[in-house]
């Protein structure tokens, strides 16, 4: 509370701004330099020197945050959290904070920064921050037993035969039980008639496993689930059911 022509002015302050205030007060009583006092608060030395400047015009009040009761300069307009939140809830709902961000901007002219869109998801429950998400436990894998049970197979891009060919795939044909690479096959690319070509080469050499184990990509899952077997397959796994192996 400070005295002015006979009235009283109140002043509120937060601990931040009381902190600030009697390390001010030091520098004034020259108990405590300015380079002390910029760090103790975490400031420049050219902004502890501003707040100097304000303290010996203003005095306590001068310590008080210029924007203490002023609207953010990042709020959005009435009415604009609550439809964002609409269109998302109605379309984008199984999408993430950074695509959904991208078909705002897109398809509705809603240009918001990335996390501005990540705190109105979370708020309206629709978003889950990775900290906050429950451990995923995943059960590990047994190798089978014998060799040629279960077959391991995946492709890398690469420049394998440096400059004196183009890049090409080698497709991996590795056994679970031994880690055994039982056949390598170079192709152009990672096609599924690539893959029709290096299972026929294993199932001469080799004959047929119980299964083939492979990664997601689309040569091997569907990209849409469906149920009807003719669309919940692939080609490769439909060749792969009238051979009686199974997939993993």
């Amino acid at each position: 509370m400070a005295g002015a022509t006979g009235s009283s002015v109140v002043i509120t302050m937060t601990m931040r701004d009381v902190d600030r205030l009697k390390t001010i007060q030091a520098v004034e009583d020259r108990m405590l330099r300015v380079g002390q006092a910029a760090r103790r608060l975490r400031l420049s030395r050219r902004q502890l020197e501003r707040l100097l400047l304000r303290y010996r015009a203003e005095g306590p009040m001068g310590v008080v945050s210029r924007n203490r009761g002023q609207p953010s300069h990042n709020q959005l307009e009435p009415g604009l959290a609550q439809r964002v939140v609409s269109l998302i809830r109605q379309r984008y709902e199984d999408f993430g904070p950074t695509l959904a961000c991208e078909k705002l901007r897109e398809c509705h002219g809603l240009a918001l920064s990335k996390e501005t869109v990540r705190q109105l998801m979370i708020q309206a429950g629709l978003w889950t921050p990775r900290r906050q998400r429950p451990p995923q436990i995943h059960q590990p894998r047994n190798r089978r037993a014998c060799l040629g049970e279960l077959i391991q197979i995946d492709g890398s891009d690469h420049h394998w035969f440096e400059d004196r060919a183009a890049a090409c795939t080698l497709l991996v044909f590795i056994d679970d039980a031994t880690s055994r690479l039982m056949q390598l096959y170079f192709a152009p690319t990672e096609t599924t008639f690539a893959y029709f070509e290096a299972a026929r080469a294993y199932l001469e050499r080799y004959g047929k496993p119980v299964a083939f184990y492979s990664d997601k990509a689309s040569i091997f899952r569907p990209t849409r689930d469906s149920t009807e077997f003719g669309r919940s397959a692939t080609q490769f796994g439909r060749a792969l059911y009238e051979l009686n192996i199974d997939t993993f």
